[in-house]
């Protein structure tokens, strides 16, 4: 809240210091982000023993493939982020494109079929909401990114699944 200060708890951690002294929890769920204020005291962790924690294991409810081309559109859309968390831009479809026709199984990707992907990921699997705010910092795909980023659906070891980026070329 206020400035935006969010910290982002593993899942299976039982446990969560936070440095504030009253934290707001924010989970994604189907019928949008459920959110509940608590104290939370000190880390621990499930040891991954079997009987050594009741219940069912935690499930998140954005089902996404690594291993598929929306996966490795949404990877190229938030790869700016994920190597520098300062990085305003959200690259465009040209961009997404260029960086993925590199890989085998993307070579004859189009911007239709980018675009595609992108509609498939707001509407069905991580079902954004309209209106995305248009203009600077909006539109569904920077709303596409900071929820992906938020929830840690792609992180820094997904970037192994792009091409190897090109040195950039000397004067």
């Amino acid at each position: 809240e206020g400035a935006g200060e969010h910290v982002k708890v593993a899942p299976g951690r039982i446990g969560a210091p936070v440095p504030f002294e009253l934290s707001r929890v924010l989970l994604p769920a189907l019928g949008g982000p459920a959110a509940f204020k608590v104290f939370a005291p000190q880390h621990a962790y499930l040891d991954g023993r079997p009987g050594g924690a009741e219940g069912e294991r935690t499930v998140s409810p954005f089902a996404l493939d690594p291993t598929a081309k929306y996966f490795l559109v949404l990877l190229a859309l938030c790869e700016p982020r994920l190597r520098s968390p300062s990085a305003a831009a959200v690259p465009g479809v040209t961009e997404v494109l260029a960086r993925l026709r590199a890989l085998p199984g993307c070579r004859g990707l189009s911007r239709s079929a980018v675009n595609y992907h992108i509609d498939y990921l707001v509407a069905t699997k991580l079902r954004l909401r309209e209106p995305y705010e248009e203009g600077p910092g909006g539109g569904k795909r920077e709303e596409l990114v900071a929820l992906a980023l938020r929830f840690d659906l792609v992180r820094e070891e997904h970037l192994a699944l792009l091409p190897p980026r090109r040195p950039a070329a000397r004067p």
